[in-house]
């Protein structure tokens, strides 16, 4: 695919995986229609991703070791931090609401709707983005448009997040030159923030 198409492919992604993300996380926790619409934003980032040609059999190829151990001590800071944040209102009421989905939501569905949007989140943002930008400081501008479909959501807690994981990500991808690893790292570290956040937050009423 030509640069141009690639990069208008991506602009109407971003723009549509972005307001559904939005209207994802305005809605009922553990409804039908929750799941159907976190289950879109999957398929929409996974399509966008897919569709830009970006993501080859050798971007899927690698270690997947260390970066799962990656994973395992991006979620140790994580749940440090999480220990600080319940001092911070805001960041408090941030993390509580989003865990709500996690509380109030079935353990099966929550789970797999979360590790398809890692798994989709990583085909279009570190594979057709980062393409689609790799001429142009590809770590810094990938990062950025991540934390700005992220701040669809107008969480601070999610869009703190997507700034520090969406540069881990990015590095991943320049210095592994696929996918593979910030995919293992990205759904390592969800899963782990989704069995263990939920208990250090109070269940919303």
């Amino acid at each position: 695919m030509r640069a141009g198409r690639r990069r208008g492919l991506v602009a109407a992604t971003l723009v549509t995986g972005s307001a559904l993300l939005g209207a994802s996380l305005s809605t009922e926790p553990g409804t039908a229609r929750f799941y159907g619409m976190t289950a879109g934003v999957a398929g929409v980032w996974a399509a966008g991703g897919l569709a830009s040609g970006s993501v080859r059999a050798n971007s899927l190829r690698g270690p997947v070791v260390g970066p799962a151990l990656l994973g395992v001590g991006a979620f140790a800071a994580f749940y440090g931090c999480a220990l600080l944040a319940r001092r911070v209102p805001v960041l408090d009421r941030a993390i509580t609401g989003v865990l709500s989905y996690a509380h109030r939501g079935s353990d099966r569905w929550v789970l797999a709707t979360t590790l398809a949007n890692g798994l989709a989140e990583e085909l279009f943002f570190r594979g057709a983005v980062y393409e689609a930008v790799q001429d142009k400081h590809p770590v810094a501008l990938s990062t950025a448009l991540y934390a700005l479909a992220t701040a669809a959501t107008r969480n601070p807690a999610l869009v703190l997040a997507s700034l520090v994981m969406g540069a881990l990500f990015a590095v991943q991808r320049r210095v592994t030159g696929g996918v593979l690893a910030p995919v293992v790292t990205h759904l390592v570290w969800s899963t782990l923030m989704l069995r263990y956040l939920p208990p250090l937050f109070r269940v919303p009423r």
